[in-house]
């Protein structure tokens, strides 16, 4: 019943498996990829005929991962799986990146990709086996990918490269680089990194561009045994050479002139004016639509990357290196804890930090488990930032991913939680665009934290490269603006701080690039990086001293576990009590670890000294302030630290003769006690008479021996 093929590789130190045949059968694609234990199945299925009048390819990538895989139940009501994680989301774009520029550009028809994570082994992310499934899924499909395409993940370890670490090891590797590509090229990376040089960057790309090469050979041998019959390609309409030199007559000088306009809303304005007429005589002519508006799209193309290629001059007249005008401010919002105001040229990002408490922790419910995340940034992008109306809904992929970005970005060079014990949340704002709003983010996110007073090793600055290339000839393009981003062969965004680099995204466009280009990119990116750092320099060079005035302050400390308990209370009876009597917000870890936080330092104060008369125990030798609670014959009982009592005995009540306790005492009074001892069954012996009861001071030997029974 089954026709099984399948193909086995030893990769990483682990057994690959690509199996198809047996599942899925009636998808155009799937493929069943076991690495580990941790199993993926990738489909891929596309309509038969292409939607009239498209003039774009409509490819849509889905990765989803089902709870079961890992033998648990999905948390909340519904017990099932919602809507997509930020996680999916971005292993998703992961996916969607190195494939889509390898789709034949005439291929229209409607294409979907799905990867279903059914079986996870906790130890090897789903990620690199699913754009592997996908690769092969396309390449045995049929459909017009000129792939396939391979995936590793790079970590860097004790100095060395590791391929795919498991996710153990991620945590404490210097570097989390995934990258994508040709067996000619590399077509996608996104990174996190802890300050690698250039050199080290392009060395872990060139690492996982190598040691991929297995997977791409082994999906050529299983398509050579199994691979459907290819498409056939759509044929080009026969009106399209007249249809070019009719766009050209019509167009081609006025895009000119266009196209010299420095000013980004006027320059939009002309060309958009000038493609609504073309298309419209054109379309009277008898030409299709879908096709003027593609051919009319590859006009401007050629037109601006030859420009740029002839004289080295970009639309806005800079040169290839020059970054944009930078003003950064800090400290616009009076009552946020921080905010920053980051201008690039026509990009702007408005960037607010907000410092919270443990409780404002985000509780993430993954397939690996539940985790806290103490580190959050939000990237919003309105349309009024183009100069467009539109709907105002939840975040889309695309800020899922540029949030993602930035929080990479500057994630590294976040403090400890036992340094700065904040939740911290981050929110950029981009109220203009014109090319790079993500690295506008990173820019502004740095300066807003430091204004928060979060003690950020080095600020964090990013920039965003381009390329145009065409045969040999290729330029690299310093913070490109929008028009260079569509027009362009390449996105490629870096950022880091002074001592290297903390993120880097590629996307090509084209089916691959060079190390030549990318060693390139990479050193003029640096030079940008370190222009940009001097101009937020101005602003704001390092972190503030202090949180803002309207931050909550909070302290941290430990207290033995077996204290915890005590702290709480039955039914949490205590922790509310300190909590509504002192204002303060108390948070307790497993391990003993108490965050306490307020509106100021008497509140935290309070808190705090509250818990530790719970878990501490008293000094001997010490002064304590405490409240006479009770009278006997024999001296009086103190309560004097948290909950502890002892004894003050007769003759320690005062420097001199007692007849009667209550000669000296009276229930209710607050009094300064100096520890004695504590006998091994917890008792304690307390004096007054050896501390001065007005200023709280020990009264020295000498004075009480002069001043007993006199």
């Amino acid at each position: 019943m089954f026709k099984v093929h399948k193909k086995e590789i030893d990769w990483g130190g682990q057994k690959l498996t690509l199996e198809t045949g047996k599942i899925a059968r009636q998808a155009d694609g799937a493929v069943l990829v076991t690495y580990g234990e941790t199993v993926v199945l990738c489909t891929a299925v596309a309509r038969k005929e292409a939607a009239p009048d498209v003039d774009f390819f409509p490819l849509t990538v889905q990765y989803q991962e089902k709870y079961y895989a890992a033998g648990r139940i999905p948390g909340g009501f519904f017990k099932r799986e919602g809507k997509p994680s930020d996680h999916e989301t971005l292993v998703s774009r992961l996916i969607d990146r190195p494939i889509r520029p390898l789709f034949v550009p005439t291929f229209r028809n409607d294409t979907q990709v799905i990867c279903t994570v059914l079986s996870h082994d906790m130890e090897t992310p789903a990620d690199i086996p699913a754009i592997v499934g996908v690769s092969a899924a396309l390449t045995l499909s049929g459909l017009p990918f000129l792939g396939p395409i391979g995936a590793a993940r790079v970590g860097f370890i004790d100095g060395e490269f590791v391929l795919n670490p498991i996710l153990a090891h991620v945590p404490v590797s210097k570097l989390n680089l995934v990258v994508a590509g040709t067996a000619e090229g590399v077509l996608m990376v996104e990174s996190e990194a802890h300050e690698l040089s250039e050199s080290q960057m392009l060395d872990a790309v060139m690492f996982g561009h190598s040691h991929f090469q297995p997977i791409i050979q082994a999906i050529i041998e299983l398509a050579e045994d199994c691979a459907k019959e290819p498409w056939e390609l759509p044929q080009e309409d026969p009106q399209k050479d007249k249809l070019i030199e009719r766009l050209k007559e019509l167009s081609e000088s006025d895009l000119k002139k266009a196209y010299s306009i420095k000013e980004k809303t006027l320059r939009h304005e002309k060309v958009g004016t000038i493609k609504t007429q073309t298309i419209e005589a054109l379309k009277e002519e008898g030409f299709a639509e879908a096709l003027a508006n593609s051919e009319f799209k590859e006009l401007e193309k050629d037109l601006v990357r030859g420009e740029i290629l002839k004289s080295g001059k970009r639309i806005d007249g800079r040169d290839t290196k020059t970054i944009r005008p930078i003003i950064s401010e800090v400290g616009l919002l009076p009552r946020a804890h921080g905010s920053a105001l980051f201008t690039r040229g026509d990009t702007q990002a408005l960037v607010v930090a907000t410092l919270g408490t443990g409780q404002d922790e985000q509780m993430i419910d993954a397939l690996e488990g539940e985790y806290k995340e103490t580190f959050l940034l939000h990237y919003n992008f309105p349309p009024y930032s183009v100069g467009e109306t539109g709907r105002l809904g939840g975040p889309g992929r695309r800020e899922v991913g540029h949030g993602k970005l930035a929080w990479r970005a500057l994630h590294p060079l976040m403090p400890s939680k036992d340094k700065f014990p904040y939740t911290v949340r981050v929110v950029s704002e981009i109220t203009e665009s014109d090319g790079s709003s993500s690295m506008a983010s990173v820019c502004g996110a740095s300066l807003s934290l430091m204004d928060a007073g979060v003690p950020l090793d080095r600020p964090v600055a990013g920039i965003a490269m381009g390329l145009i290339k065409e045969g040999k000839k290729f330029a690299v393009l310093s913070d490109i603006i929008g028009d260079e981003d569509h027009l362009g062969d390449m996105d490629f965004k870096v950022a880091g701080t002074d001592k290297g680099i903390t993120a880097l995204q590629m996307d090509i466009k084209i089916t691959s690039i060079t190390h030549n280009i990318m060693e390139i990119a990479l050193e003029q990116a640096r030079e940008g990086r370190m222009h940009i750092l001097g101009k937020m320099a101005e602003a704001l060079g390092s972190a503030r001293e202090e949180v803002r005035e309207y931050a909550p302050r909070m302290t941290t400390f430990t207290i033995p576990k077996d204290k915890i308990r005590e702290v709480i209370g039955s039914g949490g009876k205590v922790i509310r009590e300190i909590c509504e009597t002192t204002g303060a917000k108390v948070d307790i870890s497993d391990d003993g670890t108490i965050n306490v936080s307020g509106s100021s330092a008497d509140v935290i104060e309070a808190a705090e000294k509250w818990i530790r008369g719970i878990t501490d125990e008293p000094e001997v030798g010490v002064i304590y302030k405490g409240k006479v609670v009770r009278i006997v014959d024999f001296g009086a009982f103190v309560s004097f630290f948290g909950s502890q009592d002892g004894l003050v005995h007769i003759s320690e009540l005062a420097p001199r003769r007692v007849e009667k306790t209550g000669d000296v005492v009276k229930v209710g009074d607050e009094v300064f006690v100096k520890v004695l001892e504590m006998d091994s069954r917890g008792k304690i012996r307390l004096s007054m008479k050896r501390v001065d009861q007005k200023t709280g001071q020990e009264i020295s030997s000498e004075v009480n021996s002069t001043g007993g029974d006199a």
